[in-house]
């Protein structure tokens, strides 16, 4: 028995000797370009930039602040990233027939979003885009997403954060995680408009959600195969299912099982008068796995975005209480002191909190950066040269910080700036990508701006919510949009009436 053992354990040490040997020299076959030894790539490939940088994106727009063309080449990443506003309208409207999404960015997010609209290009994409702009944009479905959020609003964020408020003459505090709350709400109101499902993340139990927690799981470790140099290292692993790629296939399975049991009860029971996405997607297709992409990608877009956007401007408002009391202002002239949600017509009537949301996204967009892959080689308008197969990154995050598109007061947080008259004024999509751009703009803009403003003005009126800390940076996780290493830790007090 110890001879057979010992031939099992010889067996067992060869064979891994002869994979790490093979999985070596693949790493020196497919990563030709960690030869680099320019200061930027040996700073990449070191971390050094940690040193005097929180984030990557900070140390990425200080490179292209450097740079008299907004624009710099990541050689060991193959990626010229750029904060060029010329370049941003070239890639995302004259020539975006060439700057597709790519095959190589399809493969890293393939796993979880299948062939849904944000992994797709040609005419998958044109499909899924004129089926989602024809439902995004109909008075009903908006109707639909807006009762959604009120009621998640009245029957679970207020009372929430009711019951967790500290009174004014309390030595002790409620901490509250006010990301995770709003990681909560998103996730409860995107599944009950995309899937008609409501997995009651923000009940005041704070439950766990199966789904909740393998979609973020899967999320995270699909963003970090974009972070590895070569692609080699994270398909090696999904081939052999180990590491973090065994973690994310389990994430995928389970969120495909949920995804799958909620289509085939809602064939069960008949969609044809259910006003959520998948009830109006599932009257074009019978394909159950295409129609799972679908709603996954609506899932990862509506959720964690929203939820980004809502925990930065927080932030910012506890650290700038004027532009906090400026909203209350404005919504009192149109609500009065009583009402407690606005109307569709009246966030209209309130330009000043549409100007510093869009502010606190210009200086904090939801998601940092976007890549295509270019098709066929170009020369971007800023003359710098692009090789077919070339990743091309614009930086939405380093352009809202940079002086030469937004002035000497870029860094200041100002919502005047978006304001002539009184009256919003918009900037050009390429100056102000958040949204994107062109063909691509997001379909859900105006859905997810509503969504903001009703929870804005809901917190904001019956609430004072004060950091516990004093923070002058935020620090992030890396990931498919902008989470906060640590949450963001508040104490919530009610507002008297006045």
């Amino acid at each position: 028995m110890d001879y057979s053992l010992s031939s099992s354990s010889l067996l067992f040490f060869s064979f891994f000797l002869l994979f790490f040997t093979f999985f070596l020299l693949l790493i020196l076959l497919f990563r030709p370009k960690q030869c680099c030894n320019c200061d930027v790539c040996q700073a990449y490939l070191s971390s050094s930039w940690a040193s005097e940088y929180d984030n990557l994106c900070d140390w990425y727009t200080h490179l292209l602040e450097k740079s008299p063309t907004g624009t710099i080449h990541i050689h060991v990443l193959g990626n010229i990233i750029t904060a060029n506003p010329q370049n941003v309208e070239h890639m995302i409207k004259t020539k975006f027939d060439n700057y597709p999404k790519g095959k190589k960015f399809s493969a890293i997010l393939g796993d979880l979003l299948g062939r849904g609209i944000f992994n797709v290009d040609g005419d998958s994409w044109k499909f899924q885009r004129k089926m989602a702009s024809l439902e995004l944009g109909s008075v009903s479905i908006r109707s639909y997403a807006f009762e959604i959020v009120k009621s998640e609003i009245k029957s679970r964020l207020v009372p929430l954060l009711l019951s967790v408020k500290s009174d004014s003459d309390s030595t002790k505090s409620t901490i509250l995680d006010l990301q995770d709350v709003f990681r909560r709400f998103s996730f409860d109101s995107i599944c009950k408009f995309s899937f008609g499902v409501d997995p009651g993340c923000l009940k005041l139990s704070l439950p766990t959600s199966d789904l909740a927690v393998s979609f973020d799981l899967a999320s995270k470790l699909s963003a970090q195969r974009a972070m590895t140099a070569s692609p080699i290292v994270w398909k090696i692993k999904r081939l052999l299912n180990v590491g973090s790629e065994r973690k994310l296939a389990k994430a995928i399975k389970l969120v495909n099982l949920i995804a799958d049991e909620v289509i085939k009860q809602r064939r069960k029971m008949g969609f044809s008068t259910q006003h959520d996405l998948l009830g109006r997607f599932m009257n074009t297709t019978k394909n159950d796995a295409y129609l799972r992409d679908i709603i996954k990608s609506f899932l990862l877009a509506g959720r964690d975005t929203v939820a980004s956007a809502l925990t930065s401007f927080f932030w910012l408002l506890a650290n700038h209480p004027e532009v906090e009391s400026a909203i209350r202002a404005e919504s009192d002239r149109i609500l009065g002191k009583s009402e407690e949600l606005a109307s569709f017509e009246q966030m209209r009537e309130m330009p000043y909190l549409k100007a510093a949301l869009y502010e606190s996204m210009r200086l904090y967009p939801p998601v940092q950066f976007d890549s295509k892959f270019c098709q066929d080689d170009d020369v971007l308008p800023d003359g710098t040269f692009v090789r077919k197969g070339t990743r091309v990154t614009y930086h939405p995050y380093a352009m809202g910080r940079m002086e030469r598109i937004w002035g000497l007061d870029c860094l200041e947080f100002k919502p005047e700036r978006w304001l002539e008259n009184g009256v919003f004024k918009p900037e050009s999509p390429f100056k102000y990508p958040v949204f994107q751009g062109g063909l691509r703009v997001c379909l859900g803009k105006e859905l997810a701006l509503v969504e903001m403003k009703s929870v804005a003005l809901a917190l904001i009126r019956r609430f004072d919510i004060r950091l516990t800390e004093a923070s002058k940076v935020l620090r992030f996780t890396p990931g498919l949009s902008a989470t906060l290493r640590g949450g963001l830790p508040v104490v919530v007090q009610e507002r008297t009436a006045s």
